[in-house]
C-alpha cells in the first residue's frame, strides 16, 4: 500500500470524528438493511419488571456476584488497555446492519467475539523494529497494519515480523491489522504486480490462498475471530471480465477464511475494488467481505462519507479509510514512511502469551513530536 499508485482524490469534505465502538452487536446474514440498535434508557429511568422474581433468585444473584468477584483474580493476562486517544471494545465487529449490507454469512468456527478499535492507524511496507514501535508510542496512532503473508507483498522479507514481535507490539498497547497481499486482478494497474495475476481458476486459487492466509496468521499468534485483510490493488476500471475474475477469487478467499474461523476483510482503491464490491452488495451477492478498507487519499478522514459506499454499508465497526499515503513522519527520533488511516473496525486477537514478549529498552532519544 505504501509503494503503489495513489488512489484517485476527491473533493475534500470537513473532517469527521471516528465513532466509538458499541458493545452487544450480533453477527447476522441477509441482504436487506437492518435497523440501527435502539439506545438504552437513560441512567435512573425506572423499568417495571414483567413479573416478580422467582423464589431463590436473590440467593442466586448474590452467588453470581461472588463468582464474578473471584474471577477477577485470574485476569492477570488480560490484553493491555487501549492506546491513548482510541477506544477498544470486545464487541462483535460486524453487527446486524454490517452483515446485512455486506451480504455475508456467519463466520465458521469463531469461538470468541472480534475485538474492535476506533482511532488512527498507520501501515508501512515492512514491520518496524520493536525499538521503533516503542518510540512511536508517542504518536497519534494506536494501530498498525502488518503485511503478514501473500506472494504479492512489496516487502516479502519481513525480518522483524515474528510471534515475539506480534506479542511484544501488542503488549506495548498496539492493535494490529493483518494484511495479506496475494494474487492480484489480471488488469492490475501496477506493473510490478502483474506477475501475480489471478490465474484461470480463480475460485480454486482463492480458496488455496485463503487457507495460506489463515496458516500464516496462526503461525504469528493471531487467533480466530481476527480479521485478515485481503489487499487487492487498484485495477483497470470498466474491464468487466477482469472484475468478474477478481470477484470470484475474492469470494472464494472470503469463504475459506470465514470457514476457518477468521473474519475476511478487504482493502482496495475506492474507485475500483471497493466500488465493485459495493455494486455486488447492492445486487445481493453472497460471500462478500465483512470489513471494508478503502483507499482514497483526500488528506483528511472521511470514514462514513465515502461517495462510492452507501452510508450504512459496512457499518458499524467495519470500515477503515486510508486517507493519505507515502508520508514521512518522525516520533521519538525514529522516522518512517507510512500511510495514514482512520479506523473503526476489527483488529487482531493475539494468542501468544505476553510472557513471550521481548524486553524493549526505552529509546535514548525520546522526542514528543506529535502533529498538531
Amino acid at each position: 500500500m505504501s509503494t503503489r499508485t495513489p488512489p484517485a482524490p476527491e473533493a475534500v469534505p470537513a473532517p469527521e470524528a471516528v465513532p466509538a465502538p458499541a458493545s452487544g452487536a450480533v453477527l447476522a446474514s441477509g441482504a436487506v438493511l437492518a435497523p440501527r440498535p435502539v439506545a438504552p434508557p437513560a441512567p435512573g429511568t425506572p423499568v417495571r419488571p414483567h413479573s416478580a422474581p422467582p423464589p431463590g433468585a436473590r440467593v442466586r444473584a448474590v452467588t453470581a456476584a461472588l463468582t464474578v468477584a473471584l474471577a477477577g483474580t485470574v485476569l492477570l493476562n488480560a490484553p493491555p488497555p487501549p492506546p491513548s486517544g482510541a477506544v477498544a471494545s470486545g464487541a462483535p465487529a460486524a453487527a446486524t446492519a454490517t452483515r446485512a449490507m455486506a451480504g455475508a454469512g456467519a463466520p465458521g468456527g469463531a469461538a470468541t467475539s472480534p475485538v474492535t478499535f476506533s482511532g488512527k492507524a498507520f501501515d508501512t511496507c515492512e514491520a518496524p523494529s520493536l525499538t521503533v514501535m516503542k518510540a512511536w508510542r508517542g504518536s497519534p496512532y494506536g494501530a498498525v497494519g502488518i503485511y503478514f503473508g501473500g506472494r504479492g507483498r512489496g516487502c516479502p522479507v519481513q525480518k522483524e515480523l515474528t510471534p515475539a514481535w506480534v506479542a511484544s507490539a501488542h503488549a506495548m498497547g498496539w492493535r494490529l491489522l493483518p494484511l495479506f497481499v496475494g494474487s492480484q486482478a489480471p488488469c492490475v494497474d501496477s506493473l510490478a504486480k502483474r506477475k501475480y495475476a489471478i490465474g484461470s481458476n480463480p475460485t480454486s486459487q482463492g480458496t488455496k490462498e485463503g487457507g495460506d492466509a489463515v496458516k500464516a496468521a496462526k503461525a504469528l499468534g493471531i487467533g480466530t475471530s481476527s480479521p485478515l485483510y485481503l489487499d487487492i490493488e487498484a485495477y483497470r476500471r470498466g474491464d468487466t471480465g477482469c472484475a468478474a475474475t477478481t470477484l470470484a477469487f475474492v469470494r472464494a478467499w472470503n469463504r475459506e477464511v470465514r470457514r476457518l474461523g477468521y473474519l475476511p476483510g478487504f482493502y482496495s482503491s475506492a474507485d475500483t475494488g471497493v466500488r465493485d464490491m459495493e455494486k455486488q452488495r447492492v445486487a445481493g451477492t453472497k460471500d462478500l467481505p465483512d470489513v471494508m478498507w478503502f483507499a482514497r487519499w483526500r488528506g483528511v478522514p472521511a470514514l462514513l462519507t465515502e461517495s462510492v459506499l452507501h452510508p450504512e454499508a459496512w457499518t458499524p465497526h467495519a470500515r477503515i479509510h486510508q486517507y493519505a499515503g507515502n508520508v514521512t513522519e518522525t516520533y521519538g527520533g525514529r522516522t518512517l514512511a507510512v500511510d495514514r488511516n482512520a479506523i473503526d473496525a476489527p483488529v487482531a486477537r493475539v494468542t501468544t502469551p505476553a510472557a513471550f514478549a521481548a524486553r524493549v529498552p526505552v529509546p535514548l532519544s525520546f522526542v514528543d513530536s506529535r502533529r498538531p
